[in-house]
């Protein structure tokens, strides 16, 4: 048996999967806010759990929003602020005596739908978050590509080429993909060319509508993913690329970027797959847990 944890920022979910596949076990509670030894309780809380109510042990594997410094172990990058510089590894295993592993959320997520999901089969699979944030993760033969720095598939604090005048991103820098293709971003990308605040939702329902600026302001949106993408297409050359998160349920995205991609990737075909996700929601949980592989 293999438990997944998704540490997420309000909620914190359990998942045990059977060495097939199949969910045995499904739980979530909320995260506690800002309180590392809280949330290590709370962890060690579902786990013991789950395995008292399935009547045996799983390895255990879990998804962060940051990830681990190779060197020290502790916790980098992390939007949930009270995980940064804390050696969580460390302690989850001296709680629950036994080898725990960690990655990032997104890696999580690409490995879910590399291993039996929308990329099952591809050798070499790009796993992207359009969210509240920007992340990626890349998966190849199977098992999590870290780097050497922890940071593997971080293409969302990469500039993105041919814009001007680049917000700022709260990184520090200007002009991150993730300030043009996040949530927020496609909000405030239609209010700077229409005056008018909306909502991605609002700007979707408004394009499939007839609503020419709306339509206009997605059609910027799907020339900018494009884009983004072939970058990646360039140096990582996947044979899939699955999106996640809120902004994956776009349904013309995944006719519209492949159609914009090619003037921008160094080939004169391009063989790469662009899925929504197989396991939605669900992925980043499935994929802690097979941080075990079969």
């Amino acid at each position: 048996m293999r438990l997944g944890v998704d540490l997420g920022g309000t909620k914190i979910e359990v998942l045990a999967l059977s060495d097939a596949g199949q969910t045995l076990l499904r739980r979530r509670i909320p995260t506690p806010k800002g309180d590392y030894a809280a949330t290590l309780e709370a962890i060690t809380g579902l786990v013991w759990q789950a395995e008292a109510e399935l009547g045996q042990k799983g390895s255990v594997g879990i998804g962060i929003p940051g990830t681990l410094v190779a060197r020290t172990g502790l916790v980098k990058n992390a939007n949930s602020t009270c995980l940064i510089g804390r050696p969580l590894q460390r302690d989850l295993e001296a709680r629950l005596q036994r080898p725990v592993r960690l990655a990032n959320d997104a890696n999580c997520f690409a490995l879910s739908e590399a291993v039996d999901g929308a990329a099952a089969g591809a050798r070499a699979v790009f796993g992207v978050i359009l969210g509240t944030g920007v992340g990626g993760g890349l998966v190849l033969d199977g098992r999590v590509w870290d780097g050497a720095n922890g940071i593997a598939g971080e293409w969302g604090h990469n500039p993105l080429p041919g814009e001007l005048d680049a917000p700022p991103c709260y990184c520090g820098r200007r002009g991150c993909i993730e300030t043009w293709l996040s949530g927020p971003a496609l909000a405030a990308d239609h209010a700077r060319h229409t005056g008018r605040s909306l909502s991605p939702e609002a700007i979707v329902a408004g394009a499939e509508a007839g609503d020419a600026d709306c339509g206009a302001s997605l059609a910027r949106y799907e020339a900018r993913l494009a884009r983004a993408l072939a970058g990646v297409i360039n140096i990582f050359d996947p044979e899939v690329i699955v999106l996640g998160g809120g902004l994956s349920r776009i349904d013309r995205l995944y006719q519209r970027v492949p159609e914009c991609w090619g003037e921008h990737v160094f080939s004169d075909t391009v063989c790469t797959r662009l899925c929504p996700p197989r396991h939605g929601d669900s992925s980043g949980v499935r994929g802690a847990a097979w941080l075990w592989a079969p």
